[in-house]
């Protein structure tokens, strides 16, 4: 029987090439998956057409929008989840959701091995290869680009050669990774790092320089999940595109950041994610007056090691399966309204409230009525202070001595 290798396909240039250019250099059949993450453009049909007429001898389509949101993205709002205090982890979420559907496909198919498309530099092959690993321990992983040395230029030769029914354009010279949470834009006039983004990188987010009027938006939790926007319900999904339309008009959610790659290399990175901003800052406002103030500082460190684990292909690993728990639990009270102005490119909270808050007017307030016992104020600063204090009469009588 012959062997079959199961491609994560997305319908471009070195993925289409890479069809017939993995038949040719193993003898193998290949079966492409294409997964919907809400990375918008051409129809699953078109790209499972376009897939088979490159050469793939089955194509394998899924919508996996809902489930990307819903199991992934959700995961990652309860997190705040922001790798380097900036990146809301817009391609590292999406990868093992198309991991889950590759190694699917694989069983499903017969195939004994998954490639994908990325380089030896990134991020993305560890995920991807990590993800398999974990999920599929009997299959192999190859690289085409990596390992099988398809670089682009022979992409763009190979395509015209066999009359591949795909664009081989070199108009475009930056790398675009895009899905519902955010947009990714790397490489090409963006490697120089004093160069500053020119406008015809973004597509997710208008410029801010000239919003229109400011959008105000009420933004409802349930268990720090948005449920309803306006007062009108909506799923996690809907509640992205919503916010990503919203806020993209106002230029919010733009990042321009050089990051550490797990590679061990700095890369300079561009980001449109103006739906996951918004609802990130939304969801930390609403964490801030219910959740204990000890378990959100805490839950700030694990956010942080969250946000590494899964930047760096952990998403499956036994330590990254125990911080969902605990950040889990800490959203049992995340239930209330926030309200916030986007703006200019910015989304700016001026509202709050919840049935399940720790904020006390009573225990706040400066004015008469004020239940907050003043009185207890200094025997707890004495108390608080005790140890430094003691601690600075020792290196008093010491420095004397």
């Amino acid at each position: 029987m012959t062997e079959r290798i199961v491609l994560a396909y997305s319908g471009g240039l070195d993925t289409s090439v890479a069809i017939g250019w993995i038949g040719e250099a193993t003898g193998a059949e290949v079966i492409a998956v294409a997964v919907d993450v809400g990375q918008g453009g051409e129809s699953l049909e078109t790209i499972r057409q376009r897939a088979l007429g490159c050469g793939a001898v089955e194509a394998y389509v899924a919508d996996a929008s809902d489930e990307f949101a819903n199991e992934y993205c959700m995961p990652t709002l309860k997190a705040n989840a922001l790798y380097q205090g900036h990146y809301p982890l817009v391609s590292a979420i999406s990868r093992p959701v198309i991991v889950k559907h590759l190694v699917k496909a694989a069983r499903e198919f017969g195939a004994s091995t998954v490639a994908h498309g990325c380089t030896g530099k990134g991020n993305d092959q560890v995920r991807f290869e990590v993800g398999i690993q974990t999920l599929g321990p009997d299959l192999k992983c190859i690289a085409p680009v990596r390992d099988l040395a398809l670089t682009r230029d022979k992409a763009i030769a190979f395509a015209e050669e066999k009359g591949l029914p795909i664009e081989t354009t070199k108009k475009n010279p930056y790398s675009i990774d895009q899905n519902v949470w955010g947009r990714a834009v790397e490489t090409g006039y963006l490697e120089d790092i004093w160069n500053a983004p020119t406008k015809d990188i973004y597509d997710y987010t208008a410029a801010p320089e000239f919003p229109p009027a400011p959008d105000e938006v009420t933004i409802s939790f349930e268990a720090g999940v948005p449920v309803a926007i306006d007062g009108v319900k909506v799923t996690p999904l809907q509640a992205i595109k919503e916010l990503n339309r919203r806020a993209g008009a106002q230029g919010v959610g733009r990042i321009d950041v050089v990051e550490d790659r797990l590679v061990g290399i700095k890369s300079r990175e561009i980001y449109e994610a103006p739906g996951a901003m918004a609802l990130i800052t939304a969801h930390k406002h609403l964490e801030d007056i219910t959740i204990e103030r000890e378990q959100a500082r805490f839950k700030a460190t694990v956010g942080q090691r969250w946000s590494e684990l899964v930047y760096d292909g952990q998403w499956f690993s036994p330590l990254k399966r125990s911080l969902d728990a605990f950040i889990e639990d800490t959203q049992k009270y995340v239930t209330g309204d926030i309200r916030m102005v986007l703006h200019g490119g910015q989304a700016i909270v001026n509202g709050r409230r919840s049935g399940t808050s720790l904020y006390d007017f009573d225990l706040a307030t400066y004015d008469t009525g004020d239940t907050f016992d003043q009185s207890m104020a200094r025997g707890f600063i004495e108390l608080w202070g005790m140890s430094a204090k003691v601690a600075s009469s020792r290196d008093l009588r010491v420095a004397g001595q």
